[in-house]
């Protein structure tokens, strides 16, 4: 009987604690599922490359580490697999098989028999050396006691190519394998590898094979599949990129691009450039007309008068403007309004929003209590923050968004507060003030599918936000999170997307469709109808979020109040 499906993801180059929490987070949330529900989620191979980084294993001496790591541009992190020191960074292959084991209860893999660590290991050696075989390296096998795959294992000069090291834990493994593609070789000198003296390492490229990275992991992704014999794979990657693609992340909304009037568009050739790599070469141009259901009904109201009133009075910003919402008529004349602090600028320019990329000003520090008093003018029950990326400052803004939900639950006592958040850069530091305040809901928006990524935020990544929404989970937070679609995406990525938002924990999830605000920016590619975001709706719950507020004009912040009020973890 074949086993669960896999869900296969090539993440680009991921930072070591960033992955091991995306590791923690989709191991949870699967014993989870499976405790509450007896249901058991999809097995996962997450498919990456690390920047320089030491680990050590449970086993693992501090003295097989020869240098200082930061003299070498490391660091080191103990983890809890088995095994001593290795080593990850650019040129080398991770694989972290994210698997369910079968036991007892009746859990079946395509692997039969196979029920413990020892078992699993061998599994993936073979897997390796299938897809070196592949690859054309034929004098390729085990060593006796040492686990991992190597070159000559039964010679004098035997060396190591792939490294295994695996924990498992209720039956699901964590951790996985390190391939040495064409990595930096004289970063193994500043460690014993594997604890082990008498035997080198090598890579494919030392070995004569001129292998990419993409052909490497395809081919060991085939193998796997092969070897545990899922009953289907789904496959969702982000752009496959160079070592030279981060070279040209300069902004170009508010027309700052470097612009090209060839096309009829001021879209940038950086711009342009990024779509292309994902596959997307037309849209729809921003004079067409829109479709019956894309046309915001706009109310003037007296409830939405007095919100424009008191936040012009306080000098406030809020996202409703500055994005250029089309909600803001109904949620001002419901009385509420999304307050964005750290300002209006932002140091970031993604491919789809309106929000200035001018160089910012520092925080001010009334801003905290000018929101606050706003909270309470209105009487909100419900309040929602956000924020402008501020990659500027040493904190990343998270001090400004904690002193807001200080303030306004200082002035106004039982007020529910909503956290709409950048990635922080991944600071686990900065991440920690914002989980520790303990807001009512932390949202942090993934917007689009793996592919689209560079193209929609290339200052961000998938595996990034991923890991924030994975820590507010582990930190046992309702957890949000947000899509915007029409940028080029398929209806199977969305599902592939809902899925790893529902299998990393996230309990709250908003799908809209995006307007494309100028022409500096993301054309719309396709407009989804209103029949397409309830079916979103439906596959989203029934993935296990626990609330899917989809339709042509959700937002971030769409009926958060009630949205929160909904059971979110299924």
């Amino acid at each position: 009987m074949a086993g669960s499906e896999l869900r296969v993801r090539w993440l680009g180059k991921v930072p070591y604690r960033e992955a091991w929490a995306l590791q923690r987070g989709f191991h949870a949330e699967a014993i989870r599922t499976r405790t509450s529900r007896n249901r058991r989620v999809a097995d996962r191979l997450l498919l990456l490359e690390h920047d320089h980084v030491y680990t050590l294993g449970r086993n693992a001496s501090s003295e097989n580490v020869l240098v200082d790591p930061a003299s070498v541009g490391a660091e080191v992190v103990q983890v809890d697999r088995g095994g001593d020191v290795t080593y990850h960074g650019p040129g080398q292959l991770v694989a972290y098989p994210l698997v369910e084991l079968p036991d007892a209860r009746g859990w079946t893999a395509g692997a039969q028999g196979l029920r413990n660590a020892k078992g699993f290991v061998c599994l993936l050696e073979n897997a390796i050396i299938a897809t070196l075989h592949d690859l054309g390296l034929r004098n390729v096998g085990r060593r006796g006691e040492y686990p991992g795959v190597w070159m000559d294992p039964d010679q004098p000069d035997a060396r190591k190519i792939a490294a295994v090291g695996i924990r498992v834990e209720q039956g699901r493994t964590l951790h996985g394998i390190a391939m040495n593609v064409d990595p930096d070789m004289s970063m193994f000198r500043h460690i014993v590898p594997c604890g082990i003296t008498e035997f080198g390492v090598t890579s494919l490229a030392l070995e004569g094979v001129d292998a990419s990275m993409k052909e490497v992991a395809d081919t060991f992704a085939r193998h796997f599949g092969n070897t545990w014999k899922p009953s289907a794979i789904d496959r969702s990657d982000t752009v496959w990129r160079t070592p030279t693609d981060d070279l040209d992340l300069a902004p170009f909304s508010r027309g700052l691009g470097a612009g090209s009037k060839t096309d009829g568009s001021n879209t940038s050739v950086r711009l342009r450039g990024r779509l292309a790599e994902a596959g997307v070469t037309q849209g729809i141009p921003i004079t067409t007309r829109k479709p019956e259901w894309m046309r915001a009904k706009v109310k003037h109201s007296p409830e939405a008068m007095r919100t424009r009133k008191t936040v012009a009075e306080l000098n406030l910003v809020t996202v409703c403007e500055e994005a250029g919402c089309p909600n803001l008529s109904e949620c001002w004349s419901d009385g509420t309004a999304t307050f964005m602090v750290n300002g209006e600028r932002c140091t970031r320019a993604c491919g789809f929003c309106l929000v200035d990329t001018r160089k910012p000003a520092l925080p001010d520090p009334t801003e905290p209590a000018r929101v606050a008093e706003a909270v309470d003018r209105m009487k909100l029950d419900f309040a929602v923050i956000t924020t402008v990326a501020r990659d500027d400052l040493q904190d990343e803004g998270v001090g400004q968004i904690v002193e807001t939900i200080r303030a306004i639950r200082a002035r106004t006592p039982g007020v529910s507060v909503e956290v709409l958040i950048s990635d922080c850069r991944g600071r686990e530091d900065a991440l920690r003030l914002i989980l520790d305040e303990r807001p009512d809901v932390m949202n942090h928006n993934l917007e689009t599918v793996p592919r689209l990524q560079r193209a929609v935020r290339p200052s961000a990544s998938y595996a990034r936000s991923l890991s924030v929404l994975a820590r507010s989970v582990e930190a046992d937070l309702v957890t949000k999170s947000g899509l915007v679609l029409g940028m080029g995406e398929t209806r199977s990525e969305i599902e592939s997307t809902l899925a790893d938002l529902a299998e990393i924990g996230v309990g709250i999830v908003t799908i809209g469709q995006y307007l494309r605000p100028t022409t500096n920016h993301l054309p719309v590619v396709n407009w989804w109808t209103p029949a397409d975001y309830e079916s979103f709706a439906r596959i989203g719950e029934a993935l296990g979020i626990g609330h899917v507020e989809s339709s042509p004009f959700t937002r971030s912040s769409y009926h958060a109040k009630s949205a929160a009020r909904q059971p979110v973890r299924v």
